[in-house]
Parts: structure tokens; sequence; C-alpha cells
């Protein structure tokens, strides 16, 4: 009787919040039910077990993914929703079920796909059994929250031991943490006789794409060591950070050999994005979706919030990059590199959501991107970063003229987020593109500023 009416109060303070404009209830609903009956999610899920759940964890990722897979569920003609906001622990994931539930508690829906931040997978994974469960990759992200990736990488080696049999495991195979799941996984149930065909239940993709390997891994990488024996990896081809077909000539740890490596064509850019297609892929075609409903909707895949994001304002377009952490900032550089990037805008904040330690900045390359002509910073740590920019030029500033690369970068520090976008757009030619990397809170609100209204 209590998720009676905790559904009624939920459904009652999100329409309150779209209506005024105040955000769309992604977390508060969430988040009283919690407050009432701690086993919410569980009740909810076990009184429709004809929902199957799909459940997406890693550092990035992770929303771009659930949207792929909700996208094309939805061309299948299958009933689907997701914590659509990024709103990635318990309470978002309470919040996504009081929202798509009736007053009866019954969710007519066939699939639910939720995305859990790092620290919140062992602790969904005592609330719901999913059916298919991708791991994407792990990277230092918010270290004064999460601790090292060894720290991740250990707890959910916990969590996934006692999986249930009918689970089925999609991991990327190009990350060594998150292959090592898989080997661990199927150890423990051959050791344990939890199930005959352990090795049916664990599907690994990666890349096999000479043409976008690199020399070597970056020096931002964060897990070139055998998550098994310690001993540094050898790395036949690196794609980007630690991701890359590896193998460690001290034990048998080696890169899976039977990977999904295919990704069709997308409109999402990078190669970051390339593992993300191949998650979504992999795991809708075990779900039995056809190759020509998975294709079409590559092609015409809207990106989500704050990921690659295309605004015109006034005539003149801004891209959204979410950098929030080295790795994600590098790729994002490298990508707007690659499309002819003039004109970006960096957005750092060190809010919860960022992580209160900004010093990650100094792993991020900024000495690299070739082609950029003008730098616009902001942000509450604005200051910080233009020290990065700073160290990166060969040279004093002069006259706000930064010199990357023997090149002269004009470069500024607005502290004002909206003063920031809009100069930047207004300095810029009709033909480009003001290309912006902010965190995450930072990410917020530059959406709030470019569309007039909240996401959470």
């Amino acid at each position: 009787m209590i998720n009676f009416f905790l559904i009624i109060i939920g459904k009652l303070l999100s329409s309150i919040s779209t209506s005024f404009r105040i955000g769309n209830g992604s977390t508060w609903p969430g988040h009283i039910a919690l407050l009432a009956n701690k086993n919410f999610i569980r009740e909810l899920i076990e009184a429709n077990p004809q929902l199957k759940i799909i459940l997406i964890a890693g550092t990035n990722g992770k929303t771009t993914t659930g949207k792929l897979i909700q996208t094309i569920l939805k061309n299948a003609n299958y009933r689907t929703f997701q914590n659509e906001s990024g709103a990635n622990l318990l309470n978002g994931i309470a919040s996504s079920i009081v929202l798509h539930s009736n007053i009866l508690s019954t969710i007519n829906y066939d699939y639910a796909i939720f995305e859990v931040d790092e620290a919140t997978l062992p602790l969904a994974l005592k609330e719901i059994t999913p059916d298919y469960l991708i791991l994407l990759n792990l990277f230092r992200d918010q270290l004064d929250r999460y601790g090292e990736v060894n720290t991740i990488a250990g707890k959910w080696r916990d969590a996934i031991r006692h999986l249930l049999p009918k689970i089925q495991l999609i991991l990327n195979a190009d990350d060594p943490q998150i292959a090592y799941l898989g080997f661990q996984q199927n150890r423990y149930r051959i050791e344990h006789r939890v199930l005959k065909r352990s090795y049916t239940l664990v599907f690994y993709f990666g890349l096999n794409d000479k043409k976008l390997a690199q020399t070597a891994y970056q020096h931002a990488a964060d897990s070139t060591y055998c998550p098994n024996c310690n001993s540094k990896l050898y790395y036949h081809s690196v794609y980007y950070s630690h991701l890359g077909n590896w193998e460690c000539k001290n034990c048998e740890n080696i890169r899976p050999k039977n990977i999904f490596s295919t990704p069709p064509p997308s409109r999402l850019t990078g190669t970051y994005n390339l593992y993300n297609i191949l998650a979504t892929v992999l795991v809708t075609k075990k779900i039995g979706v056809s190759d020509e409903i998975i294709n079409k909707s590559l092609r015409t895949f809207i990106p989500a919030f704050g990921r690659q994001e295309i605004f015109d304002i006034n005539g003149k377009k801004a891209q959204i990059f979410l950098s929030k952490n080295p790795t994600s900032f590098n790729e994002s550089l490298r990508t707007v590199a690659s499309l002819g990037a003039r004109n970006v805008v960096f957005v750092l904040n060190d809010r919860i959501p960022d992580g209160r330690d900004v010093s990650w900045i100094w792993d991020v390359d900024t000495e690299e991107p070739d082609g950029i002509k003008s730098i616009i910073i902001s942000g509450e740590r604005a200051y910080d970063m233009g020290l990065r920019l700073k160290y990166s030029s060969s040279s004093e500033i002069k006259n706000e003229r930064l010199k990357i690369k023997n090149k002269s970068v004009k470069f500024k520090i607005i502290k004002d987020l909206k003063r920031a976008i809009m100069q930047g757009l207004e300095e810029m030619n009709k033909s480009d593109i003001l290309y912006i990397l902010p965190t995450y809170s930072a990410m917020l609100e530059v959406r709030k500023i470019l569309t007039g209204k909240k996401i959470l």
C-alpha cells in the first residue's frame, strides 16, 4: 500500500517540477520513495517479472550508450524507458520507476535501461538483477569520491561474483580491468560449478582497426598494469588512454580473442563513441533486433544531452562535448580538432558532481590540439584552467595570446559563463561552430543558458 502513495506523490512532484520549469523531477520522487521504503526498487521490479533490465556502468559513455540502446529498441517496437537525464544514483533509478509505473505498481514496458555511476553499481546490483550488464570502461574520475581505478574494479569484482546465471555480461575487451571481470566471473562459475555453460554468459566488444590505433598509450592512461599479477602490460596497439590490444607477458592474462569489433556507421564522432556503438549493437543483437533496424537507428540517432548536442543560436551553432576527466577531455580535444575546430570554450567547475579536486587538468593534453584559433575559459575554476593553458604556451602570454606548437592562439578568461558563450558566438564566423567543453555541472549550466531550462 505504501508504494501506491509513493507513486502518486512522486508523479505529483515531477509534474510540479516540469510545470514550473525547475527541472524534470528525475531525482526527488525516487529520493522520497527510498526514504519511505528502502526496498522500493526491488519490490517494484519483482512485481513486474515481464520487465527486462539493461544495466550500464562505466566512467565514460553511459548516457550515450543508454540512449543508443533505447533508440534501437523503440524502433524495433519494444516499449522502453530509462533514467534518461543522467540521474544515475539509486534515487534516479527509483524516480524513473515511479514515473513509468501506474498507481497499481504495474510497469507496462518491455525493457528498462538504467545507467549507474561507478560507486553505485555494487549497491544497484543488490536491488536489481539485470538481464544484461554492460561494463564500458574505468578511468580516473572524481578521485576524492571514487578512489583509484583499482579500488572501483575490486568492488565491481565482488559485486558481480554472485550474479545469477541468467545475466549476460557485455564487456569491453580493450580495457584490461573490464576484461578481467569476465575472466574472474568464468573462473568463479567453473570452480564453484554455478553453471556448466559458463562461457556463454560473457560477451566482449572492442576495436580492431589499425587506422585508429596510436603508437603508444597516453601519459594519462590509467590501467597499464596487469590486474592479475600487477606486471606492466604490453600493448600491440592503443586506441586511446589505456584501451587497446594488450597482453601480460608475465602471466596468461591476455585480451579476449572472440570479440565483436565492427561498428556500423553513425552520426556520432570520436573513437570513444565507437565503443559505445559496439556495446549497443552487441546487446541489441543479443536481444534479437535485426541489422536493418540497428543500422537505420544509428544513422538517424540524436545525441544525448551534453554529448555532442548541437544548438542553433541566432544563426550560429554551438556544440557541447562533456569533458569531465582527463580521458574524456583529451578525447574531446582530439575529436573537435579532427572536426576542424577554430573556436572553443573550456568550462571548469569543482562542484560535487565534478569532483572537488581539479588537479586532473594537468593530465589534459592542452598542448596537442592543432588548428584552434581562439580559446575562452570560464567556470568556477577558470583561473586554474588558465594556468594550465599558460604552461601549454611555448612563450609568455602577450596581448591575450598563447603560442602553442609555434602558432598564435587567442586566449581569454571570462568568469561569467553566459557572457563567455555569447562572446564566443559573437567573435566567430557563421560558418564555424563554437565547441564547448564543460565538466558535468558546467554542462548543465551551459544547456540552461542555451535552452532556457534546467535538466535536473
